[in-house]
């Protein structure tokens, strides 16, 4: 009797492309800001997992059909840390929202295929900003493809719920709360004068209430001065 043996060869997915997460620090400051405002937006909901520059990987099997975009959402997967996403094992979740952030070294040639990948592989919404030229497009998936979006000031996207416009040629996103997304030291900077002005009130009402103390004693200082003279204060 033969017995016969198949060997299988476990298929990697890296976790790396080898490409770098951005060419300059204009894209990549706008990445951080998009994708850490996203995480921002959905802090409370541990059912919403935020990623940039993630690895996605659609086919099981197949190491070489991936994207990684810039920043995506996925509803319906749990936060947590991952070294690439297999959407197999994500309950075959596509992420319904990307981004990307065009630099100088995107040709169109890439973006194209960027555009053609995220509308075979799933995705709902698509948004692509050049922070060098100022513009602003948008996909939506209608009738089983990604639809260029013909307006894309004041868009709401129909998933995150997030508002697009533009300030000469920067980018400009609002929450549903109407706060902008904005950078780490423009969060900083609004903190300390958040505090700096709580600290300024606690010391005003700290002086009003000093004042207040003295105006007492002085009143009784008086009060008891008009009794030694035989004068009724009351």
């Amino acid at each position: 009797m033969v017995t016969q043996t198949t060997n299988q060869t476990e298929i990697i997915y890296p976790d790396c492309d080898g490409e770098p997460m951005s060419d300059n620090t204009k894209q990549f400051r706008w990445i951080v800001t998009i994708k850490e405002g996203l995480e921002w937006l959905f802090k409370n909901d541990d059912n919403v997992f935020i990623a940039g520059d993630l690895l996605w990987y659609p086919v099981e099997g197949n190491n070489v059909i991936r994207a990684a975009p810039d920043a995506m959402v996925i509803m319906g997967r749990p936060k947590g840390d991952r070294g690439s996403y297999q959407q197999w094992k994500e309950a075959n979740i596509a992420p319904q929202v990307v981004f990307e952030v065009r630099s100088p070294g995107n040709t169109q040639t890439r973006l194209d295929k960027k555009l053609v990948f995220y509308d075979r592989y799933g995705a709902e919404e698509y948004y692509l900003y050049d922070p060098d030229k100022g513009d602003l497009s948008g996909w939506l998936r209608r009738d089983g493809r990604l639809d260029v979006i013909d307006q894309m000031l004041d868009w709401v996207s129909p998933r995150l719920k997030i508002k697009f416009n533009m300030l000469g040629t920067e980018l400009q996103l609002y929450r549903p709360d109407g706060e902008k997304f904005a950078t780490y030291v423009e969060l900083a900077t609004s903190r300390e004068q958040e505090n700096l002005a709580k600290e300024q009130a606690q010391q005003e009402l700290e002086r009003s209430q000093q004042e207040l103390k003295l105006e007492k004693v002085r009143s009784q200082q008086l009060a008891a001065k008009l009794r030694e003279l035989g004068i009724n204060p009351d």
